[in-house]
């Protein structure tokens, strides 16, 4: 059912080894042993969503001219959706009937996730030190991980951390507490566990702008993250490994993304200032974390960014000057499964390990941004 086509990968070559590139991997970085997407079963091409999409969101003789030209515009090829696309229609105007829905295909995505990343590891249930589980499309009590402990057989003393509002950064952010855990527990694993099903937060009857840019760029999928101490890591890892990690936060932009929540459930907040602060901060903030490590921008061979959007992959790019391929991996997978919120930098991630592994000695940046805004940083070796 999730048998993922993983596109060959072809990053831009890092510049010429330097000091900084000789240092050796430290002696407190995390090892990432495995990481495993899955995507829904219902599986669509772009045009097939726009006019099904119209008729949920905009009322019947509606001009869709701006709707046609955003899924155009937004560098999605295909989806993969939680439900068939007509089910839609009568679930989405009822919150509870949306969040069951999310309850009952997060906890099997969830599940088919860590099971496959387990495998990849060569771990069990019995492993897991501490399971952080994301999502922002969903909210439950007991939460979700509380249930897939019961399911999947995991220890009764597992620690569990459950996670709502990072939204898109929340993958970036979560190995981000997941290497801080790791640091001060360098005997345990560590798994972060992210559950996105956007398409269920889809108002219906909502014509705006920001309900109409979610339709058009938004998946669903799930994915889990096995980390390990250094005192756990296998001799043989070959990582990447977390390096180090920077958050920001972005003063009086607290309006700028998110959810309005009310009882239809989650309106999603997108403002088109969000390239604008990317363009104005982003660079700055990041040329400085990597100053703090004898780096540059030139110096990352290897990006994984959180795939927002064209128009804030280009702000990324732009600020930060990269080669015309760098981002070439954000947008493979915004292409083939959208944004999947937290979700996406651990399928890119996924791709580059079993695609085109880099070299040993290759730094790596994974990045994201989400509500508050702020932005996560997370420093990479292989």
């Amino acid at each position: 059912m999730n048998d993922m086509r993983v596109p060959v990968i072809v990053e831009h070559a890092p510049s010429p080894p330097t000091a900084a590139h000789r240092t050796a991997v430290p002696a407190t970085a995390t090892t990432i042993a495995a990481v495993r997407t899955v995507l829904p079963p219902h599986r669509y091409a772009q045009e097939d969503l726009t006019e099904p999409i119209g008729d949920l969101c905009l009322p019947p003789g509606a001009d869709r001219a701006v709707l046609r030209r955003l899924h155009a515009a937004a560098g999605v090829r295909t989806r993969h959706l939680t439900l068939p696309i007509d089910r839609y229609a009568v679930l989405l105007g009822d919150f509870g009937h949306s969040n069951a829905a999310w309850m009952a295909a997060g906890l099997e995505l969830g599940e088919e996730a860590l099971t496959g990343a387990l495998q990849e590891a060569g771990l069990g249930p019995a492993d897991i030190d501490l399971l952080v589980c994301v999502s922002i499309t969903g909210v439950a009590a007991p939460s979700l991980d509380a249930r897939l402990a019961g399911r999947m057989g995991l220890r009764p003393d597992v620690k569990r951390l459950p996670v709502f509002g990072l939204g898109c950064v929340a993958g970036a952010a979560g190995l981000a507490r997941v290497h801080d855990y790791l640091r001060g527990h360098p005997n345990d694993t560590a798994v972060l566990l992210t559950v996105e099903l956007c398409s269920l937060t889809l108002q219906q009857g909502d014509g705006s702008r920001a309900n109409l840019v979610a339709g058009a760029l938004f998946g669903d999928g799930a994915a889990a993250l096995i980390a390990r101490g250094s005192g756990s890591a296998r001799p043989d890892a070959v990582g990447p490994f977390v390096v180090a990690t920077r958050s920001r936060l972005y003063p009086d932009t607290e309006q700028l993304l998110g959810w309005d929540i009310g009882a239809n459930g989650f309106r999603v907040v997108i403002d088109a200032g969000v390239p604008g602060i990317v363009r104005d901060h982003f660079g700055r903030h990041l040329r400085a974390f990597l100053a703090e490590h004898g780096l540059t921008t030139d110096d990352i061979g290897t990006w994984v960014c959180h795939p927002g959007g064209p128009r804030i992959l280009s702000a990324v790019s732009d600020t930060l000057g990269l080669p015309g391929d760098a981002l070439d991996s954000a947008r493979r997978s915004l292409a083939t499964v959208g944004n999947m919120s937290s979700v996406s930098v651990l399928h890119i991630l996924q791709s580059i390990r079993e695609s085109r592994r880099p070299a040993p000695g290759t730094w790596g940046l994974l990045l994201a941004m989400g509500p508050g805004f702020c932005s996560e940083l997370v420093l990479l070796r292989w």
